[in-house]
């Protein structure tokens, strides 16, 4: 099954407090991952920033909102139990337990709240509302979707505008872009490489590395539609003609499936480059983009409070 989110881990976490021990998070990580039977792949799915694994994250989640409520405490970093406000929960036989039901804690409202009266309280409890599709999701999650949705329109308009340059723009983007990467030494022996060759399908020569002990062959085409096999297969052919054992097609466009496959399945190695990959790959390296806020996420420094 589908990683649950991460409200539907707060009873069967407090459950699992009920016989009143200390547990820790790597306990529970195992127990609900049994208790709903996750598989393997379940286990590694990870958050889109690749730093945390999605199930602990919403376990870890839960753990902190109940203990915010009241209903669970934590006696030490990691670890947890339940009190007596938990214990009276419990006798309830609740069916389920959401984060509007932690809501009716004054101690849990005013930090969902986020106990600042300068903030807007609609905008600060958007965030985990139970009527947004969003609700099921730990601040984790959210703030990482946040990001996406804003690198997705960026990366939408940076194409645009790549798109609608000329083709010697374009190919002095693709310079630029290799250099940044580590590739062609310096802007200006790339420059002189780029462009020179117009040898039958190949657009520019760079250098692999600073050292120029190996080079790649480009193809760099502004296209609106998608590049077939045919335009593939000439770029090939004249790798061939210059005994050349890398190439890299960039193009604004895209790349049929056929083609796609052509290239998975020759020598020399060519790898292909579309717009979508173009941009993501100008937006990593900050190629045409400014940073416009930067948002410092902080977490306890455990050493600092280390005695000895």
């Amino acid at each position: 099954m589908a990683v649950p989110d991460f409200q539907a881990f707060l009873l069967p976490l407090l459950r699992f407090a009920s016989d009143g021990e200390v547990h820790s998070l790597q306990e529970a990580y195992s127990v609900l991952a049994d208790h709903f039977k996750l598989s393997d792949a379940d286990k590694t799915e990870m958050l889109p920033s690749g730093t945390q694994v999605i199930y602990k994250n919403r376990i870890a989640w839960a753990r902190t909102y109940l203990v915010k409520a009241l209903v669970l405490e934590s006696p030490k970093r990691g670890l947890f139990r339940i009190t007596e406000r938990g214990r009276e929960l419990l006798a309830g036989n609740p069916s389920t337990l959401l984060v509007k039901h932690l809501k009716a804690y004054p101690e849990f409202a005013a930090f969902h709240g986020h106990g600042n009266n300068t903030v807007d309280s609609a905008a600060a409890t958007s965030l985990v509302d139970v009527d947004n599709e969003k609700s099921s999701s730990t601040p984790d999650e959210i703030f990482e979707m946040a990001y996406q949705e804003l690198r997705a329109g960026l990366a939408t308009d940076l194409l645009a505008q790549v798109s609608n340059n000329s083709p010697e723009f374009f190919e002095r983007l693709v310079v630029k872009l290799l250099v940044k990467m580590g590739y062609g030494g310096s802007i200006r022996d790339a420059g002189q490489a780029i462009g020179r060759s117009g040898d039958e399908g190949i657009d520019g020569i760079i250098k692999e590395d600073k050292l120029g002990l190996d080079v790649i062959y480009i193809q760099a085409k502004r296209w609106q539609g998608s590049v077939g096999r045919p335009e593939i297969q000439k770029f090939v052919g004249a790798l061939h003609g210059q005994r050349a054992k890398k190439g890299v097609f960039i193009t604004t466009g895209s790349f049929t499936k056929d083609a796609q496959q052509y290239v998975a399945t020759i020598d020399p190695k060519v790898v292909l480059i579309d717009g979508g990959r173009l941009v993501e790959l100008m937006i990593d390296h900050n190629l045409g983009v400014s940073v416009a806020e930067v948002y410092e996420i902080k977490k306890i420094d455990t050493d600092f409070f280390l005695e000895g």
